[in-house]
């Protein structure tokens, strides 16, 4: 059985965590996988847009611990897990210059949490939970989760999150800033698919700017800021797609965008 399915449809490719009977988490194989179609992603043009989401009935439950317990009475590397495993998708998905959307499905748990709030637009269906659980095996977040969460929802409630380790509800989630939208389970997938799909009518070049600046927005001041928004203006106001939303506008049409 394939770990990692993967479909096209009209500029948006669809990657679907494929372990159900485990709630979609995590091997070393399958974070490889991840790590591969997200490196071809980068590369092809004719992907405008990535929706990210999870069979079955949960998004993703985090490791797979049967791969991180004691062998021959030795504790493993779980540094080595998140280096090889984990960082390297987050990584790829926070700089990938294409919009990416997660459709959370049931449960995402541990670094399965961190891996959807590390997506650009986030939406859940009704039922779906959200828990920080590393605390409850004596573990911390990782896989950005301590580099993302304090941006999202602020220090304090970061803390809350993190150190009682309460599964938190899609609607909660949504108030707090994690999540776009909730809606009901059998609509998530069409409701994720149409917006994936109109972004990927957009220009994604542009999208991947915004996205560029957004990452370094976290690490500089104000100054360096402005300097990033201006280079990035700068290359944006000669690209294609600039061209076309400029003369669409004045012509008074709908604007084909091509990402170029």
């Amino acid at each position: 059985m394939a770990l990692l399915l993967i479909a096209d449809d009209a500029g948006v490719r669809t990657l679907t965590l494929n372990r159900p009977d485990v709630l979609n988490s995590f091997t070393r194989e399958l974070g490889l996988e991840l790590q591969d179609a997200l490196q071809v992603i980068a590369a092809d043009d004719s992907v405008r847009a990535v929706l990210l989401t999870g069979a079955g009935r949960g998004f993703c439950a985090g490791q797979d611990l049967a791969e991180a317990m004691p062998k021959d009475g030795e504790m493993p590397d779980l540094g080595d897990f998140v280096r090889e495993t984990w960082n390297p998708v987050v990584s790829a998905i926070r700089h990938l210059e294409k919009p990416v959307i997660c459709a959370v499905n049931g449960v995402a748990a541990g670094a399965g949490a961190n891996l959807a709030l590390a997506c650009d637009i986030i939406l859940a269906s009704s039922d779906a939970t959200f828990v920080q659980s590393f605390a409850k095996i004596g573990a911390i977040p990782d896989s950005g989760g301590t580099f993302i969460l304090p941006r999202l929802v602020g220090l304090h409630r970061a803390t809350v999150m993190t150190m009682l380790a309460e599964k938190m509800t899609a609607e909660r989630a949504r108030e707090w800033g994690l999540v776009y939208q909730v809606v009901a389970p059998g609509e998530l997938l069409d409701t994720a698919m149409k917006t994936a799909k109109h972004l990927a009518t957009q220009p994604t070049r542009a999208l991947g700017m915004i996205k560029r600046a957004f990452n370094q927005s976290m690490g500089v001041d104000l100054d360096e800021q402005l300097t990033l928004e201006e280079d990035l203006q700068r290359e944006a106001g000669q690209s294609a797609d600039y061209a076309e939303g400029v003369n669409a506008f004045l012509e008074k049409r709908k604007p084909i965008f091509t990402g170029h």
